[in-house]
């Protein structure tokens, strides 16, 4: 390759943490004005990339050129200034500060002549939106905005410091099919300006639309790189786990009987119309919509964080209460929950995998008030053993483990407590494709042995793969009801946007 083509080039990269190896001799060569995927489970050394080329962290050995020139990222200032700009996935933000001031994070937005600096930069950042086709508040608090609005200030914040190289760390993992389209035309205009683009990313759908290479990192080493175009998707998967696999998704298997295990009848609130949900033993059923159309309001109502305002729950056919999740969670019940953002919702990092998956079940655990931790540590390793989760969550930090092994620490409580119905909330966010086939036989085989599953999905093809029947929101309501053949993600996307209603089909 001409040199004067190369963006970035790493060379027999290696970064150990004690006796563990993040990167082993990684060499990797990207082009410049191209966008390169960088795929692999979590923990094959993505995220150590990231961050070495971002200057938080400096390599064990190997060098590092960036447009022809050797350069030690010795800090974030350097790699900055090298032309190197990051959206992470992990927000950056300050929650209390203002799009404004979180804007010029890290850099001081005053100087000598002090407020008409200020003036200056408030006017280039309303031009940059605009830009961007981002309308936004400068004086909102960032915790004004949802995760996807959050996601789309930490992209916009990077563009705006105009970089040579932009590494967007899984930069669609919240957001909707409207702000990935807005995130396309923005590396399609980046692209055509010349800028580098390293786009790491678990959906294939999206490395297909944007990428033109890719390379594939597997337990910190480098496996592979080619052409985007010239992977299958099987092929792809395979390369990432290291492994063969006959299909991405498991086949599905209809439900024994129409047994209705968990019913909501005529449910309305602020936000959802007449909802009238029958979930059955042993069945997949899909909640499928665009973002904010109430479907994370339903979720939430089957697990006692909201109470409607009228309507009537059902568990069995009997009339159910849930005034908390403390209700949802007693084992006459049965309910778990696998919520949107598993590190603030689902676990306490702070704590061990095995104190994350006894929170449920303490109550049964106890003897005299003291926890028999034999018996916590014995029934929790079974539960470990059974979804393939590394041992060392018997008392590792949550925070510790990559992204996919922390969805597995919140799925395994949930089996711990031997729930019977499963609300499942996006529960492959930002997690790898070995991993996601992992999660969608553990879902499957859930259902095969009689579980109920509520599942909802920003990808929608997980929602077309999975489910047996599948409810369409629009607005606070169902609109209408796929099934069997019927389910594709064409059908489904037609009445999500509003262009089809059926109404009074459940």
């Amino acid at each position: 390759m001409n040199e004067s083509a190369i963006a970035l080039r790493l060379s027999d990269i290696s970064k150990n943490y004690g006796p563990v190896n993040a990167l082993s001799d990684v060499s990797l060569t990207v082009s410049r004005g191209r966008v390169h995927a960088l795929l692999g489970e979590n923990g094959a050394g993505k995220s150590t990339t990231v961050k070495l080329l971002s200057g938080l962290i400096t390599p064990t050995k190997g060098s590092i050129e960036i447009f022809g020139r050797p350069i030690h990222l010795a800090s974030p200032a350097l790699a900055q200034k090298a032309g190197i700009q990051t959206a992470f996935q992990e927000m950056t933000l300050l929650p209390d500060l203002s799009v404004f001031d979180n804007m010029l994070l890290p850099y001081s937005s005053t100087d000598p002549i002090g407020m008409f600096r200020r003036k200056q930069l408030r006017e280039q950042l309303q031009h940059h939106f605009e830009t961007l086709d981002f309308p936004v508040s400068l004086d909102l608090p960032v915790n004004r905005f949802n995760l996807a609005l959050q996601q789309k200030l930490e992209i916009a914040r990077a563009l705006f410091r105009k970089p040579q190289i932009l590494l967007l760390d899984e930069p669609t993992s919240t957001l909707t099919a409207a702000d990935v389209d807005w995130l396309g035309n923005i590396i399609g205009r980046l692209k055509a300006q010349g800028v580098t683009v390293i786009f790491i990313s678990h959906r294939m759908k999206e490395v297909r639309q944007f990428c033109d290479d890719l390379s594939i990192l597997r337990n910190g080493r480098h496996v592979e790189t080619r052409a985007a175009n010239a992977f299958s998707d099987t092929e792809v998967v395979e390369s990432i786990m290291g492994r063969s696999i006959s299909q991405v998704f498991p086949k599905k298997r209809q439900p024994a009987a129409a047994q209705s295990v968990l019913s909501l009848k005529n449910i309305c609130s602020p936000k959802l119309k007449d909802i009238s949900i029958d979930l059955r033993k042993g069945e997949i059923l899909g909640l499928a919509a665009l973002q904010g159309m109430g479907q994370l309001d339903v979720f939430q109502m089957c697990f006692g964080i909201e109470q409607p305002d009228s309507g009537t729950l059902l568990l069995d056919g009997h009339p159910l209460t849930l005034l908390s999740p403390v209700d949802a969670i007693r084992p006459n019940i049965g309910i778990g929950f696998v919520p949107e953002d598993r590190k603030t919702e689902g676990l306490l990092l702070n704590q061990s995998g095995l104190k994350n998956t006894s929170l449920p079940v303490l109550s049964q655990l106890c003897a005299w008030g003291a926890i028999d931790e034999k018996k916590e540590a014995k029934l929790a390793a079974t539960v470990f053993k059974r979804i393939d989760l590394d041992r060392r969550a018997l008392w590792m930090d949550a925070g510790s483990f990559s992204g996919g092994n922390q969805q597995k620490i919140v799925i395994a409580k949930w089996l711990l407590a031997r729930s019977r119905i499963l609300l499942l909330f996006d529960p492959t966010r930002g997690i790898d494709v070995g991993t996601k086939h992992e999660l969608y036989e553990l879902i499957a085989d859930f259902a095969n042995l009689g579980g109920a599953v509520l599942f909802y999905s920003t990808e929608i093809p997980e929602v077309v793969n999975l489910c047996h029947r599948v409810h369409v929101m629009y607005k606070g309501e169902i609109t209408d009801t796929v099934d069997g053949d019927d389910i594709s993600e064409t059908r489904i996307m037609d009445i999500a946007m509003g262009n089809t209603r059926h109404e009074g089909v459940h």
